[in-house]
């Protein structure tokens, strides 16, 4: 009898091995272990069994079948498993921040404007910096001779923080720690997001950007600076501009200028864009001065320097006809997608 026992676990280890998948298990299972499977059938035979040998018999059915069951749990696990890693090895990885539609995005003017920039300074030789958008006051203020209690403060007015730092004003705060990094001499670009605390209107925005530019080295002078300035703009609008420089009060520089341009489209002639003065004025630039070169390590009797702060937005503003600063912070896709990639 015990070997009848032997050919039912043999049979049924032999099938459980050959099994895919959890239709065959089930089907085996039932054949084996079901309420008319070939276990349940080999269990009626004890009553054929003498006395004395139907507890044993029944131990050892009771053995085989415990087996069996632990065999389809096994087998079980191991086909979910294998249904598991099969899925996972089958399955496409989906972006999920992909956007369902075919519709292409597009980048944000002021994007696209600072990229373009980039790219025409660094084939001027400009290195390219970024800069923190939380400076200390010493960078903001000081490290470019604007120290505490001079009226130009009142033109950055800005936000503190408990710290003591401050959000910065311009991309100037950057000029000291670019000159301690590179030392003269040194030609470099660095845009970022600027900072103030402003009456909003079509014109001002407490959030912009700029993209300041220094070049520092022996014999520099006021003329290397009108010459980068005008390859620049002529780069940035296609056609050959031309540029003027009116004297402006900056505490960084000496002597300091305002940068206008002549207006790209009018051509000087008058027009809406250029308020009908044929230039539009674009940024403040002048000779670096001595005390902002000396605190940034630079000897001012070896080295002459020149800087700009160029404003990004009014460049993007211009360069894409939006005549509301607010609209390039606003989220307005309808006004921001007219720059979209081909």
């Amino acid at each position: 009898m015990q070997e009848n026992l032997i050919k039912i676990k043999n049979d049924f280890l032999s099938k459980v091995e050959k099994i895919q998948n959890a239709e065959e298990l089930n089907s085996v299972r039932v054949e084996f272990l079901g309420k008319n499977g070939v276990l349940t059938d080999a269990m009626k035979l004890i009553k054929t069994l003498p006395n004395e040998e139907k507890k044993q018999y029944g131990q050892d059915v009771n053995v085989v079948k415990n087996l069996l069951e632990e065999e389809v749990s096994k087998k079980e696990k191991f086909l979910e498993e294998k249904k598991l890693n099969e899925e996972i090895n089958n399955a496409k990885i989906v972006d999920l921040t992909t956007p369902n539609s075919q519709e292409i995005g597009s980048l944000h003017p002021v994007t696209i404007t600072e990229h373009k920039l980039i790219e025409i300074f660094q084939s001027m030789g400009f290195a390219v910096e970024d800069g923190n958008e939380i400076e200390t006051e010493f960078n903001n203020f000081e490290a470019v001779n604007v120290p505490k209690n001079h009226p130009a403060r009142d033109m950055q007015d800005t936000y503190y923080l408990d710290n003591g730092q401050v959000l910065k004003t311009h991309t100037s705060a950057r000029q000291n720690y670019i000159m301690k990094k590179y030392g003269a001499p040194l030609k470099v670009v660095f845009p970022g997001r600027c900072f103030r605390n402003e009456e909003l209107d079509a014109g001002h925005e407490n959030t912009f950007f700029q993209c300041e530019g220094m070049m520092i080295d022996k014999n520099i002078n006021v003329s290397n600076l009108i010459y980068f300035m005008k390859t620049m703009l002529s780069s940035v609008f296609g056609k050959e501009v031309k540029v003027r420089l009116r004297p402006g009060f900056f505490p960084f520089v000496e002597p300091g200028f305002e940068l206008d341009c002549s207006c790209p489209y009018c051509e000087g002639k008058g027009c809406s864009v250029c308020k009908q003065g044929g230039w539009i004025e674009l940024c403040p630039c002048g000779m670096i001065h001595e005390k902002v070169l000396e605190m940034g390590g630079i000897d001012p009797n070896v080295y002459q320097g020149f800087a700009f702060g160029l404003g990004l937005s009014r460049l993007a503003m211009m360069n894409y006809n939006i005549n509301d600063i607010r609209i390039l912070n606003s989220g307005n896709l309808k006004e921001l997608s007219q720059t979209k990639i081909n």
